[in-house]
């Protein structure tokens, strides 16, 4: 299949949240993103406000509804704080959309031009599972700090990098039976590949399991794990989220570093909660993997995971759900050649949500 147009990457991720300005603010101090861009009543926006926050190349959109009557409460209602837009930096936004609604997808906006002094921007949306979309922004001549409509805004708080550097990866969750549906719609739609799977027997545990398909774009820029629940003896971490969540949605958002080690102890030093590693996890971790840079000691201390493939071995850590809902959460992550997504961990990984979920009584 021919694709008339480039995904160069992720240009945004767009939350709808109940509180933008503090929201803002645990994303700047806990996560070391800084505030570049704000839309609200000063700007003339009477609807919503919107604050930009970024780190190097990821960019964060928070917005809050000003209106009782907004749609965008019925977001909120639904799933709490949650991500409504993965936006794909493209080439050719008309393009996109084109193409895209041509093979099914739903528009949700038409393609538009947006300009000001600095230029003009085209963007376009389509709707994927559930209330999440996919807008293509085309910011080839543009050159202010987000788009139109937007004022540069500086916090009086300084914000400290965390060595974050830009998504690796995407994961959503899908109710039962529907895993395979979405996967069918992104190679239809989108001209999406399948790049990696896993079922039940590669990630389960004695109680849950859930099965994955990830696709990739033609120049592996976005790659998307499409999740599932399998059966099991009780409430897999993914039952549990499209529950809390009301329907499917945006699980977690793996971001990457160079140096995951030390974007870790600053994490932790700001306050960011991770899931627990036993200690066990390290005894034999050499076997499994081989040999690695890193002292495993440390690795131990701040329950950082590793696995390995056939191009190289990656390092990798889950944060707790962020959200009052557990719902929401982000994995940091370290690739040194590989390019798989940490199969090996899996069950480490699901015994340790699995106490969470313990905790909350939705096991």
């Amino acid at each position: 299949m021919k694709i008339p147009f480039t995904i160069s990457g992720t240009d945004h991720v767009h939350f709808i949240v109940g509180n933008a300005k503090q929201a803002g603010h645990y994303y700047q101090t806990q996560f070391g993103f800084e505030p570049v861009a704000y839309r609200g009543l000063e700007t003339g926006e009477r609807e919503f406000v919107s604050y930009v926050l970024q780190q190097d190349k990821i960019r964060l959109v928070l917005t809050t509804p000003l209106s009782a009557d907004s749609k965008l409460n019925e977001h909120l209602r639904l799933h709490g704080d949650g991500v409504r837009d993965m936006a794909f930096w493209v080439d050719d936004a008309r393009a996109a959309w084109e193409f895209t609604t041509g093979n099914g997808a739903v528009s949700v906006q038409e393609p538009a031009t947006l300009s000001d002094e600095n230029g003009r921007v085209v963007t376009a949306a389509v709707q994927t599972y559930g209330d999440t979309i996919h807008t293509f922004v085309e910011r080839n001549e543009y050159s202010g700090i987000f788009l139109p409509g937007y004022e540069m805004y500086k916090s009086t708080l300084k914000a400290k990098s965390t060595g974050l550097k830009y998504i690796d990866h995407f994961v959503g969750n899908q109710p039962e039976n529907k895993m395979q549906e979405v996967a069918e719609w992104y190679e239809k739609v989108f001209g999406f590949t399948r790049f990696w799977t896993v079922d039940d027997k590669d990630i389960s545990t004695e109680f849950t399991a859930l099965r994955s398909i990830v696709m990739v774009n033609d120049n592996m820029r976005i790659k998307m794990p499409i999740n599932r629940p399998a059966a099991g003896l009780r409430k897999s971490q993914i039952q549990e989220f499209v529950e809390f969540y009301n329907g499917p949605g945006v699980q977690h958002i793996a971001m990457t570093t160079d140096d995951i080690i030390e974007t870790v102890r600053q994490l932790r030093a700001n306050g960011v909660e991770f899931l627990p590693t036993p200690r066990t996890y390290y005894d034999v971790l050499e076997e499994r993997v081989g040999k690695i840079d890193e002292d495993i000691d440390t690795l131990a201390e701040l329950g950082i995971l590793v696995d390995r493939d056939e191009f190289g071995y990656m390092l990798q850590i889950f944060t707790k759900p962020v959200e009052d809902r557990p719902t929401l959460f982000y994995e940091i992550i370290q690739r040194k050649g590989a390019e798989s997504f940490g199969k090996g961990n899996f069950k480490a990984l699901f015994e340790s949500i699995e106490r969470e979920q313990a905790r909350r009584g939705n096991l």
